[in-house]
């Protein structure tokens, strides 16, 4: 979602639905161009050998929680999402604080009764995928209440 000043921010799977398809295609280029720039980041800083886009940069580094929404969005993975109540209305990823310093936490979240528990195996795994995809270790953790959600933390930059 865009913020109240008119720069990008990615969904983290707490924000609004956007229920009209002109702002879906209106938010597809923003991602599509944020993606872009943060492609061009790694390419720009990653200079210590290597492929340049296979590991986070340090600016996804400092700020994990956007660079892993970033990632998410940009693979086509559904964020979840809140009515203004503050109610979960759509299944999806969200995107959080880990446990520890530089780590994100993504659960698989929706309305209740809405089935994303069931999802939840078939769903992490795919974001699993997205996110090794582009250098960030995703490990899988029961939590409680037996719901799974994901440990992510970047991989080591080279040399």
């Amino acid at each position: 979602m865009t913020g109240a000043g008119g720069a990008f921010e990615a969904a983290t799977g707490d924000g609004p639905p956007r229920p009209d398809p002109a702002a879906a295609e209106r938010r597809a280029a923003e991602v599509r161009t944020a993606y872009e720039g943060l492609l061009q980041i790694r390419r720009l800083t990653n200079t210590g050998g290597g492929d340049p886009g296979a590991v986070p940069a340090p600016w996804e580094r400092n700020q994990p929680v956007k660079a892993v929404a970033l990632a998410l969005e940009a693979a086509g993975v559904p964020p979840s999402a809140l009515d203004a109540e503050g109610r979960r209305v759509r299944t999806g990823y969200r995107v959080g604080p880990g446990d520890g310093p530089g780590q994100v936490r993504v659960e698989w979240l929706g309305p209740p009764g809405g089935g994303a528990a069931q999802e939840e195996d078939t769903a992490l795994a795919g974001c699993a995928r997205a996110l090794e995809r582009l250098g960030w270790e995703a490990l899988l953790y029961r939590g409680p209440r037996r719901r799974r959600h994901l440990e992510v933390e970047p991989l080591p930059a080279p040399g």
